[in-house]
């Protein structure tokens, strides 16, 4: 787990170096132990190295000459090495530090992530002829490249973005991983391809001149987290996930998707066999996960995910390390640490735990927004941030349970369209006249009879349905002049339409065409964003053991039947779960992360504290502050819950004054 960053037309002088250098050094937090630049014939690619694999050998960015196959690796003439601690007296860049330059046949590489079958790739590699100076997965990667070109994603498994140049063909090969678990943004400035791990980072080329994407936040209000290929900064882009592209001399960008899902769900599989694959393929990833020259801990929630995870890791290293938080006014009663410290104890493994207090957690809001680079509105990132806070103090790199709900049907809307099917035969028109008089009565069960009337397709686009603001609500929210340049925007429907005719041409039901539709929206747009942004904030690598090749062919094998019904989720996995964690954790209910900023809202200090920043001149500047008082104050006075709707819009008001200025309280 690292920090990427480059960008071509570079020179050898000292501007470019400069340059380079700050884009390094602005998220060193993803790399405390090394940092390396290297600029030579056009190119400037710098990385900054969080060592777990080839502590020693495993420096970054790493070149290739080619002299037949038995090949020698080198890193460049600019490159610093060293140990966590001693960085602010080893980074200083040597005004006379001339790297050398390219030769034909040389490649070099930038990357971020962790090829966890590197070891049997290395001797496929071998195999052929090829000869290995380091026990890296970066060379691995990269001779890879070499022998193979784009043909190595398809052979690797493991969480990635990097970028390689081929000197001789002067063009930069750049990837992500299948799922998005690792970031990679660019931008295009005069011709000039500018790339980096974090936003904040391209924010330091002189090139780039940050302006807002107005759009990327009229999208943000419906999903709570930017939606957009094209980021909240004007012009910066994200790379997709199971996509590379590549860069040519003449400035010229050739995009192409490598990776997508098939679902091959077989009806006729008896329920026992699923869980026998389940359970075989997840120990499987785990083992693969705790690959490192580092020990591995693990999060420990009440929840299935991260207790499975846990229990696995355990009886591959009994000694393993364990970390969990939860909130304060929860002491005494059922809260997440209370789960995790009895199911520690059960499976004789440590466990560190901190309450989180409520200044703690308001007062962390700017700098994760800051670490975030762009708004977040789920409030389970600020928990994350803390849990990754106490688990960097111990170990380097923590399994994490991201993506179990996605693959195995674990979200209670997933159960949506088995419930419709109780009102099948009646009439749509009367259904959706229903839901308007329930709702104008806020009585419950007007979005039942609402999702009922409609296809998945016209109503569900992300988690956040029904919480964060509609389409309609947004045109209520927006300042009137904002609202006007918005006006031909797509609605997220239309964004999301592409991705469910995809999933309808492979016939996939109901609840399956939602699974899809998270894993290019949902999964990777908020969750995988905020695992990677959080832990990276503490130096801390996040693996995630279910967002692995082998686990999703088994997951997208599952009939649904097999994964959820109408009262329960995640069938066969939680089968699975039993056979190494206690029932009453395996079959718990899924409740996120119970952060208690309903209840803050209510309080006169944090309401007082929203409400400034809801009147502020930044707020005026984008929003209705007239229809903004108006929800917090409903909030406030109990008559409807207006939690995420309220925490959407401040969250972007704090993140507006981190990256733009101005006050937002």
């Amino acid at each position: 787990m690292c920090g990427i960053c480059g960008f071509t037309r570079a020179t050898s002088s000292a501007a470019d170096r400069t340059t380079l250098k700050a884009m390094c050094d602005i998220m060193a937090h993803r790399g405390p132990d090394g940092e390396g630049l290297y600029l030579a014939d056009g190119i400037a690619l710098g990385h900054r190295r969080l060592s777990l694999i080839d502590l020693q050998g495993g420096g970054q960015p790493m070149v290739r000459s080619t002299g037949g196959l038995a090949a020698s690796i080198s890193t460049p003439a600019v490159m610093f090495d060293h140990v966590r601690g001693e960085a602010a007296a080893k980074t200083e860049l040597a005004d006379d530090a001339e790297p050398a330059p390219f030769a034909r046949g040389q490649w070099v590489i930038v990357y971020n992530g962790e090829i966890y079958n590197y070891r049997e790739v290395r001797a496929d590699l071998q195999a052929l002829g090829y000869e290995f100076e380091t026990d890296s997965d970066t060379e691995v990667l990269l001779v890879g490249y070499i022998a193979w070109s784009e043909e190595v994603l398809q052979r690797v498994r493991g969480m990635f973005a990097f970028a390689i140049y081929d000197a001789a063909a002067h063009e930069l090969f750049c990837a992500r991983d299948f799922f998005g678990i690792k970031p990679f943004y660019y931008t295009v400035q005069d011709g000039q391809f500018i790339f980096a791990s974090e936003i904040k980072s391209i924010l330091q080329h002189p090139a780039y001149e940050r302006q807002l994407n107005e759009e990327a936040l009229a999208q943000y209000l419906c999903f709570q987290f930017s939606a957009l290929r094209e980021t909240f900064f004007k012009g910066i882009f994200k790379l997709p996930h199971g996509h590379f592209m590549r860069v040519k001399p003449d400035g010229a960008i050739e995009t192409t998707r490598y990776w997508r899902p098939e679902y091959l769900a077989d009806g006729q599989r008896a329920e026992s066999e699923t869980v026998d694959d389940i359970d075989r393929v997840v120990r499987e990833s785990v083992r693969y996960h705790n690959v490192a020259d580092v020990e591995v801990g693990s999060f420990l929630s009440s929840g299935i995910d991260s207790s499975y995870l846990a229990a696995c890791l355990a009886c591959e290293n009994p000694s393993i390390k364990t970390f969990t938080v939860g909130f304060a006014e929860y002491k005494g009663e059922r809260d997440e640490i209370s789960w995790a410290h009895e199911l520690a104890g059960k499976l004789s493994v440590e466990n560190e735990s901190h309450h989180i207090t409520e200044e703690e957690y308001w007062e962390s809001l700017p700098v994760v927004q800051w670490h975030m680079d762009e708004p977040t509105a789920d409030p389970s990132a600020v928990a994350l941030y803390f849990v990754d806070k106490i688990a960097a103090r111990r170990v380097k790199a923590v399994l994490s349970g991201e993506g179990a709900d996605e693959f195995f049907g674990g979200y209670r809307v997933y159960q949506a369209p088995l419930a419709n099917q109780h009102v099948g035969k009646v009439p749509k028109p009367l259904l959706r006249v229903g839901s308007k008089v329930l709702r104008t009565a806020h009585v419950r069960g007007a979005n039942y009879l609402e999702r009922a009337s409609e296809q998945v397709e016209d109503w569900y686009y992300t988690n956040a349905n029904g919480v964060a603001f509609s389409p309609e609500e947004r045109d209520g929210i927006l300042a009137s002049d904002v609202r006007e340049r918005l006006s031909g925007i797509p609605s997220p429907q239309q964004l999301t339409a592409p991705v469910y005719a995809e999933a309808r041409a492979e016939g996939l039901d109901e609840p399956t065409r939602m699974q899809y539709v998270d894993l290019w929206f949902w999964l990777v747009g908020d969750i995988l964003l905020k695992t990677d942004k959080m832990s990276m904030a503490h130096s801390l690598e996040s693996r995630v053991p279910f967002l692995d090749r082998e686990v999703f062919r088994v997951a997208a094998s599952i009939p649904t039947s097999q994964k959820l019904n109408e009262h329960q989720t995640k069938l066969t996995l939680r089968q699975a779960a039993e056979r190494t964690i206690p029932h009453d954790w395996a079959q718990k209910e899924k409740l996120g992360f119970p952060v208690p900023v309903v209840n803050w809202l209510r309080e006169e200090r944090y309401y007082d504290q929203v409400k400034c920043a809801f009147t502020s001149t930044t707020a005026k500047e984008f929003f209705n502050v007239d229809e903004l008082i108006r929800l917090l104050d409903e909030h406030r006075s109990g008559t409807a819950d207006n939690t995420r709707r309220i925490w959407i819009v401040y969250s972007f008001l704090v993140w507006y004054g981190v990256y733009f200025g101005g006050c937002a309280a």
